[in-house]
């Protein structure tokens, strides 16, 4: 006769759920670099918050352009060198950072006009801020963990996978692991800029923006969830990409639309999000998280 103790039912299956919950455990990435107000990148990743903070942005290259980050409020182009002792600070605290590349384009400073232009962006990028070397870095000596694509305006929408295997074709080999990420619209592969790159296969992380599409039926919505759902189904199982990020304002004021209150988040969102492919939440942007103290509130949760 076996002395081995039998556990109820419930027992086992509590401790099944808690076994998936954590495998499905996500983590919180924010955007700093385009409000003075946040305060310094080591005050960001202390915080504790994060696991991956962007750097925004890389807003002007491609076609005639001289790339050129526009860190605004932080300091001027060609004297951010001080920016190099937060990403090392970051690195310390187990905070990966990547480059964001894009933003808003409403100035039209960014542009791929062939395959060949967007190689050369890429070795920019490479030479500058990740592996590679140049006498002009940015950010000092300080190696970022990758380059996230956030292309909301302007053409070469053809190119942007031609500056992925570029990039990826420079890591290899490199002895260090980089990244890739993309933040596309919810409204899946309609006007993407990002749809050629995306097919690559190429991208670790997509956090998508589920704000400032009120249109388009993707956005979350308490009453009604069907079209987050469906939006947030079709991404992930049609990209072939690592982990996805379900992305949101950090406040009202954030964004035009597609706040949702920290507790909607935890009691109606993420259980619809919860699966393998489930990353975390990406939040726009450190300043209005830090006004809001969204990602304390979400953390313990997503």
């Amino acid at each position: 006769m076996s002395n081995k103790p039998s556990y109820p039912l419930s027992l086992f299956l509590l401790i099944s759920l808690t076994l998936f919950l954590k495998s499905n455990a996500g983590g919180i990435v924010t955007y700093w670099g385009q409000d003075g107000r946040e305060g310094k990148l080591t005050d960001t990743c202390n915080s504790g918050l994060y696991e991956i903070v962007n750097i925004a942005f890389l807003s002007t290259f491609g076609g005639v352009n001289q790339p050129q980050i526009n860190l605004a409020g932080h300091c001027n182009p060609g004297s951010c060198q001080r920016v190099g002792q937060g990403i090392k600070n970051c690195h310390n605290r187990g905070v990966k950072v990547f480059l964001s590349i894009g933003g808003d384009n409403s100035r039209n400073t960014y542009s791929l006009s062939s395959a060949d232009d967007a190689r050369k962006v890429a070795d920019y990028i490479w030479d500058n801020f990740l592996g590679g070397q140049s006498s002009s870095r940015p950010f000092g000596d300080a190696v970022l963990d990758g380059v996230d694509f956030d292309i909301e305006g302007g053409a070469g929408e053809p190119h942007y996978a031609a500056l992925a295997r570029r990039l990826h074709d420079r890591a290899t080999g490199s002895g260090k692991r980089f990244f890739l990420s993309a933040s596309p619209q919810c409204p899946f592969q309609f006007n993407n800029l990002l749809k050629g790159a995306l097919d690559t296969g190429l991208f670790d992380y997509v956090w998508i923006q589920f704000y400032n599409n009120a249109q388009a039926n993707c956005e979350f919505n308490s009453n009604n969830k069907i079209g987050f759902r469906n939006s947030w189904n079709q991404w992930t199982s049609s990209i072939n990409a690592g982990k996805f990020y379900v992305g949101l304002p950090a406040a009202r004021a954030a964004a035009g639309s597609g706040f949702v209150p920290s507790q909607d988040l935890i009691s109606q969102l993420l259980p619809i999000v919860r699966s393998p492919k489930y990353g975390g939440v990406m939040l726009w942007n450190r300043y209005f998280d830090g006004l809001t103290g969204y990602s304390g509130k979400i953390k313990n949760s997503v």
